[in-house]
C-alpha cells in the first residue's frame, strides 16, 4: 500500500499529524518555505502546525521579523524563515528573472527603469521604514512612472527578486513593503553550493518522502541541480524505494517497510504544502478530483479536506458577527460527518479566536 505509506509519512513530516512545533517560526524553519499567495490561508497553514497558536501569534511572528513573506521560490510568494530570506531569493532569482523577460518587455520594464524605481523606493523606505502598496504606487506615479495594467506591482516583484525589498506586516489589512536589509539585518549568507544543500535538507526533512522531481518542482531547480543538492547532503538525507520508485527523506534511513500510521481528518489551507509541495500528487489526490481543488480553473486553490491521508474534499468559511461558519464539501460519499470533522473545525475557530456557529456537510 505505497500511497498510504507516502501519505502518512508526509502528514507527519509536514506537521499535519503527530507532533507540532512550539512557535510559528519553528514551523516555517522546519518546512523551509510555505506557499503564501493567499494571506489568510498562509497564516492558517502555519497555525495548524503550531501548538495552540492563534492568528495573532502568527502575525506577531511576521511583525517581529521571525517570518518573512517574499517571492523566494519559483517567483511565487512564500513564507520563509527571516534569516534565510536573502539566500533563498538569491538562489532562485536568476532563473525566475530570465523567465520573466517577455513579461517585462510587454510591460515596458527594463533595467534602467528598475534602477530608477529602486532608487526612489529605497530612499522613501529609508525615511519611512514601511509603506503600503498603494503608497508605493503613488510614489511611482508622482515620478511619472505608470503603474497601470499591473505594471506597478510587477516592478515591486522585480525589486523583491533583486533583494531590495520584501513584503512587511499588514497595516490596516493592507500589505506593506520594507527594505530587506533593514528588515532582516542579520540574514544568513550562504554560497551557491551551501544554499543548494540547505534547501535540499529543509525540503526532504519537512516534505519527505519525495522524489528528486518533486524537489525540482518545489524549488525551481533543474534535476541536475537537485541531484547535486542531494549529493551534498549525503549522510543527512536518505533514500529508499516505495512501489519501485526512489524517494528521499531526512532524519530517517530508508522508506520501505515502515508501519503507516492512520492520519486524522484535517482542514488544510488553500495552497497547502501537502498538495503544492509536490510535482506528483497522485499519492494523496485522485486525478479526477484535481480540478475540484481549483474551482473554475482560475489558479486559486481551495482549502482542502483530508480524510485518511487523501484529499477528499474542499471547505469554505464565512465570518459573521457571531462567529465563523464552515461548509465542508466531500468529493464523494466517504463517511464524512459533522461529528468527525468537529475537532478540526473547532481548532480553526480557536485559531481565528471565533466560536464555530455553524457547520454543514454537502457532498459535491
Amino acid at each position: 500500500m505505497p500511497d498510504i505509506a507516502i501519505a502518512s509519512r508526509r502528514m507527519r513530516n509536514l506537521l499535519i499529524s503527530g507532533l507540532k512545533m512550539e512557535t510559528p517560526a519553528e514551523v516555517v524553519r522546519r518546512l523551509g518555505a510555505l506557499q503564501a499567495q493567499d494571506y489568510a490561508q498562509a497564516v492558517w497553514a502555519i497555525g495548524l502546525r503550531t501548538v495552540g497558536a492563534n492568528l495573532a501569534d502568527v502575525e506577531r511572528a511576521i511583525a517581529d521579523r521571525r517570518i518573512v513573506l517574499t517571492w523566494a521560490l519559483r517567483g511565487t510568494l512564500h513564507a520563509v524563515p527571516a534569516e534565510d530570506a536573502r539566500w533563498m531569493v538569491r538562489l532562485s532569482a536568476p532563473r525566475v528573472l530570465a523567465r520573466d523577460k517577455r513579461m517585462q518587455r510587454q510591460l515596458e520594464i527594463d533595467g534602467r527603469l528598475i534602477a530608477q524605481c529602486g532608487l526612489l523606493i529605497e530612499g522613501a523606505l529609508k525615511e519611512r521604514k514601511r509603506m503600503t502598496r498603494a503608497e508605493l504606487m503613488e510614489l511611482l506615479e508622482q515620478a511619472g512612472i505608470s503603474t497601470k495594467r499591473q505594471r506597478g506591482y510587477h516592478i515591486l516583484w522585480v525589486l523583491a527578486q533583486t533583494g531590495l525589498i520584501c513584503p512587511g506586516p499588514l497595516e490596516s489589512k493592507q500589505q506593506t513593503f520594507v527594505l530587506l536589509d533593514d528588515w532582516v539585518p542579520d540574514a544568513r549568507e550562504l554560497s551557491g553550493e551551501e544554499a543548494l544543500r540547505e534547501l535540499a535538507v529543509r525540503y526532504f526533512t519537512g516534505h519527505g518522502p519525495a522524489t528528486l522531481h518533486d524537489f525540482g518542482w518545489w524549488s525551481g531547480l533543474t534535476i541536475t541541480e537537485a541531484k547535486k543538492a542531494v549529493a551534498a547532503a549525503d549522510g543527512v538525507l536518505f533514500s529508499g524505494k516505495i512501489g519501485g520508485t526512489e524517494y528521499w527523506s531526512g532524519g530517517e534511513q530508508g522508506t520501505d517497510g515502515a508501519e503507516a500510521e492512520v492520519p486524522e481528518i484535517a482542514l488544510l489551507a488553500g495552497y497547502d504544502e501537502y498538495l503544492l509541495g509536490y510535482r506528483d500528487r497522485s499519492a494523496v489526490l485522485k486525478p479526477e478530483h484535481a480540478p475540484k481543488i481549483v474551482p473554475g480553473g482560475n489558479g486559486v486553490y481551495a482549502p482542502m479536506l483530508v480524510v485518511g491521508g487523501k484529499i477528499a474534499g474542499i471547505w469554505r468559511r464565512s465570518i459573521g458577527k457571531q462567529g465563523v461558519e464552515l461548509a465542508v464539501h466531500p468529493f464523494e460519499d466517504s463517511g464524512v460527518t459533522e461529528e468527525r470533522v468537529a475537532g478540526a473545525a473547532r481548532r480553526y475557530g480557536e485559531f481565528l479566536g471565533l466560536p464555530l456557529t455553524r457547520m454543514e456537510i454537502r457532498t459535491e
